[in-house]
């Protein structure tokens, strides 16, 4: 499964998700299918001499051929046959939405569905905010509101009248405080959507959270884009000082009367000393959130970085036995589901304290109303120290390169990467636009594929930093993640530099699954909005 490139595409892929194999059962199918292997090169040497043309294209359709037929017929035959020790992978058997009009802002997002989910329990707040100054414009309609998060709709314009990405507003100048200016929420990460002319902020609340909430903001520097300048031969910033000021209410009463709160003292660490520790359940109209906080032991800490905590990753299934639905959160795997706000809290981490971590459920796709919810921990990913490096000489790969279809390996930890040859060339996705040299090939990767650090050195011992480009697909039979265009950008080493240096890989996101805990989630009574 491809990414989704927008919203719009997205909220149609939300429906059918419904009734078509998703990708839990893609996962399923493929751990059907391992054991079952085709013949290639590649899973022999991978230094074997290369195939002519016309035999690698004649190979590789059949195989593609082979595993369309075999996953094709696996959506009906499983069904029937197989015996899975896994509960059935079942659509969320959620009522149907109310059939109201959604503001434009909104109505080709993923929040479409979360806006009529609110807006007949009265949890959407129009402040009516109109500001415009030296032809920008500024405009917030509808506040999503519920117990866990508040999600801000800025609406800007151009002079032009036109909506662009490219401005960007100060989010970090957007406060919602108490009436004594304590702050009450904090920004949190929307998962699923990226920048649009309709700029969307999902705030997180606290525990403790006042029956008025104010919303200010103080924005005043906008980065409108950028240009070209011929004098510098650089891409500069285009800025515009503005006075976009707002102010508005939000009466929480009705959002904190419409949830259910469930303390939570659950803990489990691993082997390598990872601590979680869960600590709430909130259950809101618009999803799921569970709170956690996520500590190091001592023998683990020393083996990661000061920022380990913004690539650590928990990967794990969410059971509700009572419909028989399995849905797989696999962190920031490629293509993986996740949950659908992650709110990282960082700010105890530099006097000792812990990771403080929420994920909240889309009930799109984990069911709100289910009284029996089951966490499974399946594994993590956390970036730690663990350097491996290869000797490049660039005359040999050249040589070799005439003979070979592979011409250097690298190998750590269960990743792979195969180098088939290499360029000096600038590179349209790097920061690097001069001609650095650029190795190619493809990589194999059991461990996570982002949050690794890389490194290159000439004989002098002058390091070059690496940026690597490339994306790994979604896993194949044997639970690697495959990119099959990979490029390390060894930049400001030019031709001039010499044709040989070491690259290094100094930091590993590695992967996990050595744990065993499931936990029950706490169950409720009654929902008070269906009452």
């Amino acid at each position: 499964m491809k990414p989704i490139p927008n919203d719009e595409d997205r909220l149609w892929e939300q429906h059918f998700f419904r009734e078509e194999p998703d990708a839990d059962f893609t996962l399923e199918v493929m751990r059907k299918l391992d054991g079952m292997s085709m013949e290639s090169a590649e899973h022999g040497d991978p230094f074997t001499k290369k195939a002519s043309k016309s035999h690698w294209m004649r190979r590789t359709g059949i195989a593609a051929a082979a595993v369309v037929i075999l996953v094709g017929g696996a959506w009906f035959a499983f069904d029937h046959t197989a015996k899975s020790t896994q509960s059935t992978v079942n659509a969320v058997n959620n009522p149907p939405l109310p059939n109201i009009p959604v503001p434009e802002e909104l109505k080709y997002s993923y929040f479409a569905d979360d806006y009529k989910r609110l807006k007949p329990l009265g949890l959407v707040v129009n402040p009516n905010i109109n500001i415009e100054d030296q032809g920008y414009t500024l405009k917030i309609k509808d506040v999503l509101v519920d117990r866990s998060q508040i999600v801000i709709t800025l609406k800007q314009t151009t002079p032009d009248g036109l909506g662009l990405f490219a401005i960007s507003p100060e989010a970090g100048r957007i406060h919602i405080t108490d009436d004594q200016g304590r702050q009450v929420a904090t920004l949190a990460r929307d998962t699923r959507t990226s920048g649009s002319a309709a700029e969307r902020l999902v705030f997180q609340l606290h525990d403790d959270i006042p029956d008025q909430v104010i919303v200010r903001g103080e924005l005043g520097h906008l980065k409108v884009g950028s240009y070209y300048n011929f004098e510098t031969k650089s891409y500069e910033d285009k800025n515009a000082v503005i006075d976009w000021s707002f102010q508005f209410n939000i009466d929480m009463t009705k959002a904190k009367s419409l949830a259910v709160e469930a303390p939570m003292n659950n803990t489990y660490t691993t082997p390598e000393g990872l601590k979680l520790d869960m600590t709430q359940l909130v259950r809101t109209p618009n999803g799921t959130r569970l709170d956690m906080n996520i500590s190091l032991d001592d023998q683990l800490r020393a083996k990661v970085g000061e920022d380990w905590a913004d690539d650590m990753d928990l990967m794990y299934h969410i059971e509700i036995p009572e419909t028989n639905e399995y849905r797989i959160f696999n962190g920031s795997r490629p293509d993986a589901r996740q949950a659908k706000f992650r709110f990282r809290d960082l700010s105890g981490l530099m006097d000792g304290g812990p990771l403080k971590l929420s994920e909240t459920w889309d009930p799109a796709f984990v069911t709100v109303d289910a009284k029996k919810i089951r966490f499974v921990l399946e594994g993590y990913t956390i970036p730690v120290w663990g350097e491996k490096s290869v000797e490049v000489d660039l005359e040999k790969m050249r040589k070799d390169a005439e003979i070979y279809t592979y011409v250097l390996q690298f190998e750590q930890y269960g990743d792979e990467i195969l180098f088939s040859d290499f360029n000096f060339k600038p590179v349209w996705e790097s920061y690097d636009k001069n001609y650095s040299l650029v190795l190619e090939g493809r990589g194999t990767f059991r461990n996570a594929f982002n949050g690794d650090r890389w490194v290159a050195v000439d004989p002098e011992g002058k390091e070059y930093p690496v940026q690597v480009i490339g994306y790994p697909d979604q896993p194949n039979n044997d639970g690697e993640y495959v990119a099959d265009n990979l490029k390390l950008v060894i930049r400001g080493f030019y031709k001039e530099d010499g044709t040989k240096l070491t690259l290094k890989r100094t930091v590993v996101n590695r992967e996990y699954r050595d744990v065993n805990w499931e936990v029950d989630l706490p169950s409720y009574t009654s929902l008070p909005w269906q009452k």
